[in-house]
């Protein structure tokens, strides 16, 4: 039998995460507010150079078998600009359950004087496994079977979003998995069945300066959130840039956390993030918060990118 604690724990995490109704299925970031990738396919090419960023976040410290994600992500613009293409790859592990993500991405653009309208497309598959020998038993030899069992799944799935941007003001429109597959068969019983929920992410900020010389700016953000069967979330995000090298704010995710982050510019092509959630909900008596790292490094590669003029890191065109 699993131990009472044990049995607690993970079904706390099920509730939580993965079962319909009540779930978040998909990881969370904090730091989509520095890498939109994550969320919104449109955004693929919008660096215009070659861009990549990888994130690691362990979410609810202390708290036994809880998600660890390791995310990474490749875009670059083509064909003068005409055109994005990048790579997502995800790692999301929590308890005995793993699901990676691999995806491509595809943006056309269309160019105004003073804006950019992208539209976006993301085609590929998740891998959803369980392995319950991770699982620690009192008494290994008189378990049910089920708990021997090794969970593999190939789940294709596909998402579409808008990104519209200027220099100082974006706005964003997102559903990046649009198929209901069902997943995990072997639960069924526990959960009812359990199905990939299809999200919708609103998205919307701006950049704006404190001074005549742009030395100081603020940069207010919201995100709408909803998944299927679930009532309307959202974050709130603001930050300070300094000198166009230092970033440091706030963000505020209803219901569930209150966010710090910093990001910081090493040299012309490496930022570094970090971000620390305070949990808010009912996980606090179990878990220190939640730490979340980032680093993204660009360049130019003159035989594809030829001389291109690129945005700075903290606009957004």
């Amino acid at each position: 039998m699993l131990s009472l604690k044990r049995i607690f724990l993970t079904t706390l995490l099920l509730s939580t995460i993965l079962i319909p109704g009540i779930a978040q299925q998909y990881p969370v970031f904090s730091q989509y507010y520095f890498n939109e990738l994550v969320i919104n396919p449109a955004y693929a090419g919008s660096h215009v150079q070659f861009s990549t960023t990888a994130m690691y976040r362990n979410q609810w410290v202390n708290f036994p078998g809880a998600p660890k994600t390791y995310h990474l992500t490749t875009h670059t613009s083509l064909m003068k600009n005409k055109i994005g293409v990048g790579l997502m790859l995800n790692h999301d592990e929590i308890g005995s359950y793993k699901n990676e993500h691999i995806y491509g991405n595809y943006a056309y653009k269309l160019h105004f004087k003073n804006a950019t309208l992208s539209m976006g497309l993301q085609a590929g598959f998740n891998l959803l496994g369980a392995d319950y020998s991770k699982l620690s038993l009192q008494n290994p030899d008189g378990i049910d079977a089920s708990f021997s069992n090794l969970i593999n799944e190939v789940k294709p799935n596909f998402g579409a979003g808008l990104f519209y941007s200027t220099k100082n003001y974006f706005l964003g429109f997102s559903v990046p998995f649009i198929l209901n597959n069902q997943v995990i068969k072997s639960v069924e019983e526990l959960a009812g069945g359990i199905r990939e929920a299809r999200y919708y992410f609103l998205r919307g900020g701006a950049i704006l300066p404190l001074d005549r010389m742009n030395k100081v700016k603020i940069n207010p953000s919201v995100m709408l959130r909803t998944q299927e069967g679930q009532p309307l979330t959202f974050d709130l995000n603001n930050a300070f840039i300094f000198y166009d090298v230092f970033s440091i704010g706030w963000s505020y995710r209803l219901g569930d956390s209150f966010i710090t982050f910093i990001d910081l510019k090493i040299n012309d092509r490496i930022h570094f993030g970090y971000s620390y959630d305070l949990t808010t909900s009912n996980i606090n008596g179990f878990s220190n918060g939640t730490h979340e790292f980032m680093i993204n490094f660009r360049t130019i590669i003159r035989p594809i990118h030829g001389n291109p003029e690129c945005p700075q890191y903290y606009n957004y065109r």
